[in-house]
């Protein structure tokens, strides 16, 4: 019996064309994944149906409402997620996700968490010395990493910033490849250098790099060293050997934190090898001020049709192991 009724007014400031979106898109997502009625007049807004189902709904506008307060607009994936939110645990405020900045990028933008997993993943980066951050694509793993190492090398909390990743040869071979060693690598960690040239601006960065305050290198510059007062980040772990994934993690000197990033699920290692990143998971999860953060499907923030993608694969390869 659609008979509970609840209503929210909207603060004259708040625009309700904004609220409703283009042709009241925005309302029509929330209709979409709730049956309620969902009425305005003025600047008050009715909600009709069933109770708990109403209150899920006045819950998320009202966290909408907040978020074009802040931010002056919504979009279609925080809506999505505000919902996703509420619809698993009624007692998680979106905006509390966002609420705390991580770092301001060259032109000025505020870096914050996206979702409670993108949260947690920054929360458990200050927590512990060590952190690996696992999952899917389009989760913000590596970008939130380096925010993270910014932050920290912008507080002076470390002395340098380190990125690596291994040189995984897809499909080319690197001696095939034009120019010298770095030029050869270069393309494997050009994700690592448009992170940075967005967080610290192309100047600042290579002014940093001339000073060596930052490197940017491949996994096999990594050995034989002791890397005091930095934060390291190993990028594509997924791609590592058992072997190399230990070399990396005994490089750790004093005053360091390092953050490991990978997807178990696209791992191009040649056949017969073992990925480092699934093995130290299984050897480390009880490590004292090791942290492990596991993104969920819904931590992506790409396109929306990015998780549908995933699901598919997913359902895909589970029907490929069955056989």
């Amino acid at each position: 019996m659609h008979n509970y009724e609840e209503k929210i007014t909207v603060n004259e400031s708040i625009s309700l064309s904004k609220l409703y979106g283009d042709f009241d898109k925005n309302i029509k997502i929330i209709r979409n994944n709730f049956d309620v009625e969902i009425l305005s007049r003025n600047n008050e807004i009715r909600i009709i149906g069933e109770k708990e189902i109403v209150n899920i709904v006045k819950n998320v506008i009202a966290q909408m409402i907040e978020i074009i307060r802040i931010e002056g607009n919504i979009n279609e994936q925080k809506i999505t997620y505000i919902i996703n939110l509420n619809k698993e645990n009624k007692k998680v405020n979106y905006n509390e996700i966002i609420k705390e900045a991580i770092t301001v990028t060259a032109s000025g933008r505020t870096i914050k968490p996206k979702t409670l997993g993108q949260k947690r993943y920054i929360n458990t980066i200050k927590e512990n010395d060590i952190t690996f951050g696992i999952g899917p694509a389009g989760t913000g793993k590596t970008y939130l990493a380096v925010a993270a190492a910014v932050n920290a090398f912008r507080k002076k909390e470390v002395e340098r910033i380190i990125l690596t990743r291994p040189a995984v040869e897809a499909g080319e071979k690197l001696g095939f490849l034009p120019g010298d060693l770095q030029d050869k690598v270069d393309p494997y960690l050009r994700p690592l250098y448009d992170a940075l040239f967005d967080i610290m601006g192309t100047e600042n960065y290579l002014r940093n790099v001339d000073k060596r305050l930052i490197e940017v290198a491949p996994l096999a510059y990594m050995r034989g060293r002791t890397i005091d007062s930095s934060f390291i980040i190993l990028d594509e772990a997924q791609n590592t050997t058992h072997e190399q994934m230990k070399m990396f993690l005994t490089r750790l000197g004093y005053g360091s934190k390092a953050v490991i990033t990978g997807d178990i699920t696209q791992i191009d290692l040649p056949n017969g090898k073992k990925s480092g990143l699934k093995l130290a998971a299984k050897i480390l999860k009880d490590v004292k001020g090791i942290g492990f953060l596991y993104f969920e499907k819904k931590d992506v923030v790409r396109h929306k049709l990015v998780q549908d993608i995933i699901k598919a694969y997913e359902k895909f390869e589970k029907k490929e192991e069955k056989r």
